[in-house]
C-alpha cells in the first residue's frame, strides 16, 4: 500500500478521535513537540525504523521522553496502536499531516517567514491581514532568521514559495551571466 495513504489514514484517524475527546489543541502542540525532536535528532527517526534495535516498548519511550512531561492520553494511545501496527516508523510524517488536518479544521494556516532581521510588529500584522484576506483563515507565522538569503525574505504557505531574497536574485544573475556566456563561446 502507498505510504502516503496510510500517512493519511492514521492522521486522519487521530483528528477524529481528537475531535471526539475534544483535546485536539492539547495534542497537536505535543504532535508538534516531537516533529521537532525528530527533526534535531534524526538518529530518533532512525530507531524508529529500526526492527532489530531497539523494541517497540523502547520506541514508544523514546517518543514519550521527547515530550516535558506525559503525553496527552490520545497521543500515547496513538502511539501504543503504530507500534501494534508495526507503523512507528512512519510517527514523524503521520503526526505532521495530522497538525495540517488539525490546523485546517481550526481555521490557522502555518506560514513560514525566513529574513535576514526580526520582521517589525507591523510587518507581522500586515503579513497576517494579508493571509486573512487571501484565504479567509488566521496565520501562524513562524519566523527564520537566516543571515546566508542576504537581504529580502522568503515566505512559505501551503503549496506557495514566494522567494524574494537577494541570495535568490544573485543566483538568477549568476545563472543568466553563464547561459548568456554559454552562447558566445
Amino acid at each position: 500500500m502507498n505510504t502516503s495513504i496510510i500517512v493519511d489514514r492514521y492522521a486522519r484517524a487521530l483528528l477524529k478521535y481528537v475531535q471526539e475527546t475534544g483535546r485536539g489543541g492539547a495534542v497537536c502542540i505535543q504532535a508538534e513537540r516531537v516533529q521537532a525532536a525528530m527533526a534535531s535528532l534524526p538518529e530518533l527517526r532512525r530507531l524508529l525504523l529500526s526492527h532489530d534495535v531497539v523494541t517497540d516498548d523502547e520506541k514508544i519511550g523514546l517518543l514519550r521522553s521527547s515530550l516535558d512531561g506525559a503525553p496527552e492520553p490520545e497521543l500515547d494511545r496513538f502511539f501504543n496502536l503504530l507500534a501494534a501496527k508495526g507503523r512507528l516508523g512512519l510517527t514523524g510524517e503521520m503526526l505532521h499531516r495530522f497538525v495540517e488536518l488539525y490546523y485546517r479544521l481550526v481555521g490557522v494556516r502555518r506560514a513560514y517567514l525566513k529574513v535576514v532581521n526580526q520582521p517589525s510588529e507591523e510587518f507581522m500584522h500586515k503579513l497576517s491581514d494579508l493571509v486573512r484576506e487571501l484565504t479567509g483563515d488566521e496565520a501562524m507565522i513562524d519566523v527564520e532568521i537566516d543571515p546566508s538569503i542576504i537581504g529580502g525574505f522568503v515566505f512559505e504557505i501551503d503549496d506557495y514559495l514566494m522567494d524574494a531574497s537577494v541570495a535568490r536574485q544573485l543566483e538568477l544573475i549568476r545563472q543568466q551571466f553563464i547561459e548568456k556566456n554559454r552562447r558566445i563561446v
